[in-house]
């Protein structure tokens, strides 16, 4: 199993990284599959949208809504991002078999189950290496959920790019 992960402690700098990565890969030509985030900031001092783009060449599917100023609930939009769920399972299952699956976080659905978690495990499955987001709130579960299988990696592009370069060696090896 090729499962790594990357945590920050800066506020949407898991999202950025993840970006930058799958930029880079994309460049080279990797083929990927998954999602990366985007938070885009709203106006007048409310909290950002959120965005997931679609790997490879999919579209932008806005995973967040709007409660008004004084909500405090969550603001997932779970149909959303059960959307872009489907899509990703359609990548997998797509005539190119992609090199890398990126999440852009085991989140708090991923942890009890649903959102990106049963994709997770399929490209696993399917012998696709996986590479995701955790954070502080939702690592123990990650773990659970990895068996004690998925490999830390520092929050650094160059580090995640070497990972990402050591499987295609790896796997040349086999």
């Amino acid at each position: 199993m090729q499962l790594a992960y990357v945590k920050t402690s800066d506020r949407g700098a898991t999202d950025r990284l993840l970006s930058a990565v799958a930029e880079a890969l994309e460049a080279q030509g990797v083929a990927l599959a998954g999602v990366v985030q985007t938070n885009v900031d709203c106006v007048q001092g409310g909290r950002c949208d959120m965005d997931l783009r679609i790997l490879p060449h999919g579209g932008t599917i806005r995973i967040s809504q709007s409660l008004g100023r004084a909500a405090r609930g969550c603001r997932l939009d779970t149909a959303a991002l059960e959307d872009a769920v489907a899509q990703v399972e359609r990548a997998l299952e797509g005539d190119r078999r992609p090199e890398l699956l990126i999440v852009n976080k085991f989140g708090k659905h991923e942890a009890d189950g649903r959102g990106f978690r049963p994709v997770i495990a399929e490209a696993l499955s399917r012998n696709v290496p996986v590479l995701t987001g955790v954070n502080g709130l939702n690592e123990a579960r990650f773990q659970e959920f990895a068996g004690g299988a998925a490999e830390p990696l520092a929050p650094e592009l160059d580090t995640i790019l070497a990972w990402v370069e050591g499987l295609h060696r790896d796997s040349d090896a086999a």
